[in-house]
């Protein structure tokens, strides 16, 4: 796992360039703290710089930028291509394999697109990666992409220079960079807690697509993107040709391709472990690691003293009967918010998912031990975990059915008491319940599903149940929220079944745009690499075709990987209830972190800075103190992005704004 930058600058500075790439590499060293590199082309202007973190071939064979045996392409890698050992026999057995240097994954990657060119390439490589490619004979610039989106890659004009990196801090070091905050993006951002790509927070600055790579000759300035894995053509592909077997044929298969995720995925030449929440996905994950591992497997996990939070109890009970190496870390309040302040600068655009802490602290623990650590995600997207998806499928044809001036009428009502109160009424007879039906934070959900009883299509309820603020527009001052990929694809008319038209819309959005730059930026903040096993694009393509009667059999979610875990572990380990990956932020708000959001939440400040309306923010911000509603997230997202600004100011001077019309 590594960090990349570079440009290619039509204002020729050659005896700048090396300069200019070293310090925007520098800038992102925590993502690579091993060994470094520069490689640039004064006279076309072109630099790619190099933050490594060793993982594969730890010699300096692996050093980058690297030249391919002949010399006609330079190469800065970011990721691990799981079947490089494969890829390697494939050469070779053709007779197209280089005098091979050592034995790392970016020696394989530059040998076959020198034999096989850039897009068979991708589409014969399995892994996470972002890399930047550069082809001496055509002078052209290549960037690449993994097909889900771990790796993150941005890019962008910055007057006549062509900005690139693996995250916006590398990008700022360019002299030329103006760094633009855009008013529409911020719309967006306010109604999801991250920017969606393609955009960033920065005016003419994007997030490569996943699953593309992009095409730019050093003498032009415009781009070509080509695709070379359609998420949405696999989605549409799975809906018109379903897996035909049974449910237990379909578990096998499952079962089958997580082993042959894992067989490549715990490869390492470090210490390598894994991260263990105790819910089905992360615990499902390590049993495979342990069934196929001769010793224990190396698990962590963290927890909290707060009711309704802790999930270490369920990791450590997964952990004992499996028999893996176990760590857990119970954090306190104060060690929590203590990586508040750091959050700006882990993530270099405004990003708002509360679990980035929790997220941060295990990574922090992890690597005290490791290197590399597997992790779980993708599993509620891929089996149907998410209850939207099951509110989708079964309740909503229900709801639907009931007037809309009744449904409006019962929500008004619901909502009319707090989530605290809620929480508190129904406390009692829900501990009647059987375990794994007994929800967390009852109130909150209730409030929720109160919120979407009142609308009248799925999309509407998709779009409430996903949005932070429901109207951003009002709040975000002079913006004006743009369609995304995801909305204009809602109209994608062969994906007819609204649950599964709910997991695309994740596929392609919340989940690698959310999950996998939380996991990401947290993971390489402190310079471990963080593998996915979950979203091996084989395993995707084929839940992709599994009805939603089998990923949600006997009215259980992600019904498959349920089946596979009890083959490990007993079933009383198997069901309990779903709980997030989260810290108590309401109660922060209201108590220990009051003091800091009212400096950055004040009318004042929110008037003078001209980006935000004070008057819903403030609004928010009394109703949330008051105890009457549970408004943590609207006003996190706010704060985000106010403390965010603020490192901006202390680091790079004011930043001008776009006019509204901005587009990047």
């Amino acid at each position: 796992m590594c960090g990349i930058a570079g440009f290619i600058a039509h204002a020729r500075l050659p005896e700048r360039v090396e300069v200019i790439a070293r310090r925007m590499a520098d800038a992102i060293s925590h993502r690579g703290p091993d060994d470094h590199g520069v490689w640039v082309d004064g006279a076309v202007g072109v630099a790619l710089a190099h933050r490594r973190l060793s993982i594969i071939d730890l010699t300096p064979a692996g050093h980058q930028p690297m030249l391919s045996d002949a010399g006609r392409w330079v190469i800065v890698f970011n990721g691990e291509i799981y079947n490089n050992a494969a890829l390697r026999t494939e050469l070779e057995q053709a007779g197209r394999a280089p005098s091979w240097r050592g034995h790392c994954d970016t020696e394989v990657l530059l040998a076959a697109i020198s034999a096989w060119g850039v897009e068979r390439t991708l589409k014969q490589c399995v892994g996470m990666f972002a890399f930047a490619l550069w082809d001496r004979r055509e002078r052209t610039l290549v960037l690449a992409r993994d097909r889900l989106g771990e790796k993150p890659l941005y890019y962008g004009w910055a007057d006549r220079t062509f900005l690139f990196g693996s995250e916006l801090l590398a990008l700022q070091q360019h002299p030329d960079w103006e760094g633009e905050i855009d008013r529409d993006a911020l719309c967006l951002y306010l109604r999801h807690s991250y920017v969606p790509a393609p955009r960033s927070i920065y005016a003419g600055i994007s997030k490569l697509a996943p699953g593309s790579y992009l095409l730019l000759k050093s003498d032009e300035k415009s781009i070509r993107i080509e695709t070379y894995w359609d998420a949405r053509q696999v989605a549409v592909h799975g809906a018109e040709q379903p897996f035909q077997g049974s449910p237990t044929e379909a578990v096998e298969h499952c079962e089958a391709l997580l082993r042959q995720s894992l067989s490549g995925q715990t490869i390492a030449d470090v210490p390598l472990g894994a991260f263990l929440s105790g819910g089905i996905d992360s615990s499902t994950v390590v049993s495979l690691m342990q069934a196929l591992n001769a010793r224990p497997v190396q698990t962590f996990s963290i927890g909290f003293n707060e009711k309704g939070y802790d999930e270490a109890p369920h990791a450590k009970a997964i952990a004992e009967h499996l028999g893996t190496d176990h760590t857990e870390l119970y954090v306190t309040m104060k060690e929590a918010m203590a990586v508040v302040p750091r959050l700006p600068s882990l993530y270099s655009e405004p990003f708002a998912d509360v679990s980035q802490i929790p997220t941060f602290l295990v990574s922090q623990m992890a690597r005290k031990h490791v290197t590399v650590a597997l992790s779980g995600d993708g599993g509620d997207e891929l089996f149907s975990g998410y209850t939207r998806y099951h509110l989708a499928h079964r309740l909503w044809p229900l709801i639907s059915k009931i007037p809309q001036r009744l449904r409006h009428a019962s929500s008004q009502l619901a909502r009319g008491i707090s989530p605290d109160r809620w929480s508190q009424v129904l406390g009692y007879p829900m501990r009647l319940l059987p375990t794994r039906m007994k929800p967390q934070l009852i109130g909150d959900k209730l409030h929720k599903a109160a919120s979407i009883a009142k609308l009248s299509t799925a999309e509407e309820v998709y779009e409430a149940l996903t949005s932070i603020w429901q109207r951003p527009d009002e709040v975000v001052l002079g913006g004006k929220e743009p369609e995304t990929s995801i909305a204009s694809t809602c109209r994608e008319p062969k994906l007819t079944d609204e649950a599964r038209r709910m997991m695309f819309f994740d596929l392609i959005g919340y989940l690698p745009d959310d999950i996998l730059t939380k996991v990401d930026r947290a993971s390489m903040a402190v310079g471990l690499e963080c593998r996915v096993p979950i979203l091996d694009h084989r395993l995707v393509e084929f839940t992709c075709t599994l009805p939603l009667e089998i990923l949600r059999r006997e009215g259980r979610s992600k019904w498959p990987l349920r089946q596979i875990l009890s083959r490990y572990v007993p079933q009383n380990l198997v069901e309990r209830p779903k709980m997030g990956f989260g810290v108590p932020v309401d109660n922060w708000l209201r108590r220990p972190l009051k003091d800091w959001a009212e400096a950055l939440l004040g009318e004042r400040r929110l008037s003078e800075e001209g980006f935000f309306d004070p008057k819903p923010i403030r609004s928010a911000w009394r109703a949330h103190q008051d105890g009457h509603r549970n408004l943590q997230h609207q006003l996190w997202s706010v704060l985000m992005f106010q403390a965010w600004h603020e490192s901006q100011d202390s680091t790079a001077g004011p930043l001008p704004v776009t006019p509204t019309s901005a587009r990047p």
